[in-house]
């Protein structure tokens, strides 16, 4: 269910269908985007392991001429007619199921069918798990493969090995996790959540659930009530653990018979698609308008001292409103500070905008000079030419003759006075990454002894995180030879948090130390809240602009409406199994040279994993 869709994706399973056109159209009228139903009747009953079978004469299945390839393709989900037990003790169970799903699994491939929904109903799934992975690996068939499991099990009796700290409800997520596991977290392999009455009561396993590749929600009709005016509705529970998964890219399945026969199986999509318009119209804001089409895709960090941005990159940034609200409320209480009422006719400030780009925050001192009524005299220092066209235009057209623009680094320009005030937005997604602090010590000899710099202080925090979606884009990276060993910039969607965020590094300016030192090394030690895959690191920022007046994408902090800056995702090249209150304790490098600064990270407990990028072999920022 794309957000970008003026209706919800909502399919029809059925057991059983005489005739598959039929029921096609009828799902269709229904208002259905496409059917789920059995490729095999569910009645037939076929053995393997005898000889001379009666059922080789026999068709397995209704004819491919049924429907064209293009119907198959777009209205058909197959199913799995029955539980294919290919792990039983018993071997002729075993055998059978191994030859069935086999044998479902090539018809599969034979109609061209997008999808694949098979059932899960146990942690042994060894065999499952084979037949499963190979067809995945095959290169000719393209079709993704849907894992059905219950959201939720009570009093299930059933002992899953390895697994310490659980409770039996929520014991569909181990079998899941060890299938995917088996299977190398391919891709094609998604999940079909099937609703249960019960719900999960701790808020962590919905969040776990959430960070699975999700591609169905299977709601029962039996979970529906029946209001006042006699139309199918869901319990209130049931209404907000559905608007939990409508951020993800996911289709609904109705399934059951109708209990509802005078209002028609269409009332049920109707309600699934009101709760979707409610769902979009409570959260249509700049910042979702913005970061639409952003979730979950890998960018790589920006060069800004080796390459110059380019207008559209500009224009982005310059769009939030809360930044630069911030940023001029925090010059304007660095004027009130820094002249008196009784001077303020008299006394001049100057403030130097180092990184100036189009202008945003030289538009900003301006406003806030004007807010406070003082007197400023205004530096706009850039190093893009292309932007420095942008600057001229300004001043020649908007500005006057109180601002100077400068076309030169901000580290090699000697001015024929010092700033009061120096100003920038050079941070990154965790603060230091697009080189904030080597530009802004560099620039320190443009400031007054007892000049301030906005932003003062800036810090990096860092959350374990599963994320299988973000894990599989690494993987699919061809950009890297070790895609494993570089950042990205990311819009986390598919994910959660394995334990809360921790700050790393810290970085003030101006930076009076006698010798400046950027290097830094850092421990972080984070106890696991539930049961997890970690797949790598969320990296965040805070920065406080002047005394109180701060921006922040923590988490717990995070600035209400502001979209400039996404999180960074520091991956890992294996994937790590931890239980409920491990410590997960990761190690962090920033390592700075003459030429470059890189990371580097590793993990040491649970277990022990490699350094990623040693000696930046994968990611670097050049300082050049």
């Amino acid at each position: 269910m794309s957000s970008n869709n003026k209706t919800v994706r909502c399919a029809l399973s059925v057991s059983s269908i005489p005739d598959i056109t039929e029921a096609i159209n009828n799902a269709i009228d229904n208002k259905f985007t496409y059917l789920i139903c059995p490729l095999v009747n569910p009645r037939l009953k076929r053995e393997y392991i005898a000889d001379n079978l009666r059922h080789q004469q026999l068709p397995l299945t209704r004819s491919d001429l049924d429907l064209t390839a293009e119907c198959w393709q777009n209205y058909v989900v197959g199913a799995a007619h029955q539980f294919y037990d290919c792990d039983s003790e018993d071997e002729t169970i075993r055998n059978n199921s191994i030859c069935g799903l086999s044998e479902e699994l090539n018809i599969v491939a034979h109609l061209n069918l997008t999808n694949y929904l098979v059932p899960l109903r146990s942690d042994k799934i060894e065999n499952f798990s084979r037949i499963i992975n190979n067809i995945l690996l095959n290169k000719l068939t393209m079709f993704n493969v849907i894992i059905r499991v219950p959201l939720h099990m009570n009093n299930l009796d059933i002992e899953i090995e390895n697994v310490i700290s659980r409770s039996n409800d929520d014991a569909p997520w181990y079998w899941w996790k060890k299938l995917r596991t088996l299977c190398e977290e391919n891709t094609r392999l998604g999940l079909a959540l099937e609703m249960t009455n019960d719900l999960p009561e701790d808020e962590n396993e919905i969040e776990r659930w959430y960070s699975e590749p999700i591609r169905m929600i299977i709601i029962p009709t039996s979970l529906f009530l029946t209001n006042k005016s006699g139309f199918p509705v869901l319990s209130k529970a049931h209404q907000k653990f559905i608007n939990q998964f409508l951020k993800l890219d996911i289709d609904f399945v109705i399934e059951g018979a109708n209990r509802h026969p005078e209002r028609g199986m269409s009332k049920y999509q109707e309600y699934l698609n009101y709760i979707f318009k409610q769902f979009q119209t409570n959260s249509v804001d700049k910042k979702t308008q913005f970061t639409k089409g952003y979730e979950d895709c890998l960018q790589n960090p920006l060069q800004p001292l080796m390459d110059n941005l380019e207008s559209q990159v500009y224009e982005v940034f310059e769009k939030d409103p809360i930044k630069y609200s911030q940023y001029q409320k925090a010059i304007a209480q660095a004027l009130i500070d820094r002249v008196s009422e009784e001077d303020k006719k008299t006394k001049e400030i100057v403030i130097m905008v180092v990184g100036a780009g189009r202008g945003p925050l030289v538009k900003m001192a301006i406003q806030a000079a004007q807010e406070t009524e003082r007197k400023v005299k205004l530096y706009a220092i850039e190093k893009n030419k292309n932007a420095i066209n942008t600057l001229l235009n300004l001043k020649n057209t908007d500005w006057d003759d109180r601002i100077t623009v400068i076309a030169k680094d901000m580290r090699e320009w000697e001015p024929t006075e010092k700033a009061d005030i120096l100003v920038s937005e050079l941070l990154g997604s965790v603060g230091d990454n697009e080189l904030s602090p080597e530009c802004l010590d560099g620039a320190q000899r443009l400031l007054k002894d007892d000049g301030i710099s906005v932003p003062y202080r800036y810090r990096s925090f860092i959350a374990p995180v599963q994320s299988y979606k973000v894990y599989s884009e690494v993987r699919r990276c061809k950009e890297y030879e070790h895609p494993y060993e570089a950042p990205y910039v990311i819009l986390l969607n598919n994910h959660c948090r394995i334990a809360d965020e921790q700050f790393l590094f810290e970085f003030t300016h101006p930076n009076r130390a006698k010798k400046i030192d950027n290097n830094r090394y850092g421990k972080l030690e984070f106890k696991a809240n539930f049961d997890a895959t970690l797949h790598g690191f969320a990296g965040y920022f805070d920065s406080h602009l002047y005394k109180d007046v701060d921006i922040s994408i923590t988490p717990s902090t995070h600035s209400p409406g502001m979209f400039s800056w996404f999180p960074m995702f520091f991956p890992l090249k294996n994937p790590i199994q931890v239980k409920q209150n491990d410590l997960i304790t990761v190690h962090f490098w920033r390592c700075v040279s003459s030429k470059q600064v890189h990371y580097e990270w590793c993990v040491s407990s649970p277990t022990n994993s490699v350094i990623h990028n040693p000696n930046g072999r994968t990611y670097w920022i050049g300082l050049h």
